[in-house]
């Protein structure tokens, strides 16, 4: 009987493509600067990778792991992020544009300058997050959860928000140019 011994945690193998690649071959990847377009990284582990400047542009990214990973001034524009983890994670002038980001966990993220027009954060975590000066206009945030969140400067022009959505403290979305759907 021909036993398969499971991967470790480090040595799971994700598709991107036709070729396979581990956590490790990823990292080289964008540290090369190469392209991870329209990579089908579902359920990748990259917490606390070194993403800077990543080309992750309609990456399939559901329920990766990008927790504590540093993602400044990476393109993820139209990246499926449903249901990841991007718990502290730094975004920061990050091109979020048209990014599917329904029940993703965005605690305490750092997102300031970043990109989220059209972006879809229904059900996203965004409790303690930075959106200081961020791009929201035209965003999704039905049931959303923004208590604490930094939202000085941010551009809310035509974002739509439901009564589940939770704003910091004292936020008024309406005059911030946010519309309520019902």
């Amino acid at each position: 009987m021909n036993r398969r011994c499971l991967p470790t945690r480090w040595e799971l193998v994700y598709s991107v493509g036709m070729a396979d690649f581990t956590r490790d071959e990823i990292l080289a990847k964008i540290a090369a600067r190469e392209s991870l377009q329209e990579a089908d990284l579902k359920q990748a582990d990259l917490s606390s990778a070194n993403l800077f400047d990543a080309d992750l542009r309609g990456a399939n990214l559901q329920g990766a792991d990008l927790g504590n990973a540093g993602l400044r001034s990476a393109d993820l524009e139209g990246a499926n992020l449903h249901m990841a983890n991007l718990s502290g994670a730094d975004l920061h002038r990050a091109n979020l544009r048209f990014a599917f980001l329904s029940a993703a966990n965005l605690n305490e993220a750092q997102l300031r300058g970043s990109r989220l027009s059209w972006a879809r954060l229904n059900g996203a975590n965004l409790r303690g997050a930075n959106l200081r000066m961020a791009d929201l206009n035209h965003a999704g945030l039905s049931g959303a959860n923004l208590t604490g969140a930094n939202l000085s400067g941010a551009e809310l022009s035509r974002a739509m928000y439901d009564t589940n959505t939770k704003w910091p403290e004292g936020f008024d979305p309406k005059a911030h140019g946010a519309v309520l759907i019902e």
